[in-house]
């Protein structure tokens, strides 16, 4: 079953409305930590976003379904809108829920944000919502993605991307934390070594878009780099815009800069697909934050962390980037 241009751009400009409505709320709760309400004008554009995504799913389902559906004929609908339709089943229980529990609760300030039963619904969902024009591309005929496919593709994957990035903030090195306290010997239960979960964590978020965009198609020129580089800025202007800028401006620097480099030199690699990506897992993870490290290290004097530490944290991002393109390479497409 494939879809049109039309309902693919409908889908994303919704979908990016439900997004783009979570990081306003998630901005006015990181500068306003007094808001006590839940009726404010980012719930307002987050949950205009959830209907107007709904909407746009049901348009489209329309004609792809019998006048009076059933079970079975929603069971029989492609991957490209089961997958968002479950999404968007998330996304009005975790709404329904929200509210109430906003009322009855209160309202989430600090770690609670990012743990929250409701919350975690409404980020799975619109993972999923956002999820879809992508995945109707990816069910339409063709093995090379255009100018225009890249963009649409390219933006479903960061708006898909983005809310597991800010609802993982506590656990990300693209949060507050970029390097450590200094202390030696480093303690065993200590920021800084929460600070390595971090590292490794985002490694694997920052991995995944680009293994599930390469099964299907090449990767256009200037995505990875853009999915890195606009994640890392974002983060920052949500949540750390009051300090230094130079965290975020390093991982979008070295997310380009790699992408120049592995471009020229993919063509005097003599190495099947397989081993080409396991390469890109082994280099790209200890680059970026090799160079967030490095500069670090220039801005402030110190990294944080002793030799021991800023080596065995690299090696171990090395293995995970490595690890995470094997699980991923080895997924099976799921069976329409």
């Amino acid at each position: 079953m494939t879809f049109s241009a039309r309902e693919r751009w409908i889908l994303l400009v919704a979908s990016a409305w439900l997004v783009i409505g979570l990081q306003l709320d998630a901005y006015a709760h990181a500068t306003t930590p007094e808001l006590e309400t839940f009726w404010t004008p980012w719930h307002g554009v987050l949950y205009s976003g959830i209907a107007a995504s709904g909407f746009t799913l049901l348009w489209i389902m329309r004609s792809r379904l019998p006048g009076i559906p059933t079970y079975s004929s929603v069971l029989a609908l492609p991957n490209a809108l089961r997958i968002p339709l479950a999404g968007m089943a998330f996304l009005l229980v975790g709404g329904g829920v929200d509210t109430l529990w906003h009322n009855i609760f209160g309202i989430e300030t600090g770690m609670e944000i990012f743990v929250s039963p409701s919350h975690e619904f409404i980020i799975l969902g619109m993972v999923l919502v956002a999820m879809g024009p992508a995945l109707m591309l990816a069910a339409n005929p063709g093995d090379r993605l255009g100018l225009a496919g890249g963009f649409l593709v390219g933006i479903s994957t960061l708006f898909a991307a983005l809310p597991v990035h800010i609802y993982s903030l506590h656990a990300t090195a693209l949060g507050f934390r970029h390097l450590g306290s200094d202390l030696d010997p480093v303690l065993v239960y200590s920021p800084d070594s929460q600070l390595v979960h971090g590292y490794l964590f985002s490694t694997v978020l920052l991995l995944v878009p680009f293994l599930a965009i390469g099964r299907r198609w090449p990767l256009p020129l200037g995505l990875p780099a853009a999915l890195v580089a606009l994640i890392a800025v974002f983060m920052h202007l949500m949540f750390d815009s009051q300090d230094a800028w130079w965290p975020a401006l390093t991982v979008a620097a070295a997310a380009i800069g790699l992408e120049i480099v592995l471009r020229v030199m993919n063509p005097l690699v003599k190495l099947g697909a397989n081993a080409r990506w396991i390469l890109f897992g082994l280099i790209t993870p200890p680059a970026v934050w090799g160079s967030v490290l490095l500069v670090g290290k220039i801005q402030t004097g110190t990294t944080g962390f002793n030799i021991h530490m800023v080596t065995g944290l690299l090696t171990l991002t090395a293995l995970t980037g490595v690890g995470t393109v094997l699980v991923a390479r080895s997924i099976h497409r799921l069976a329409e």
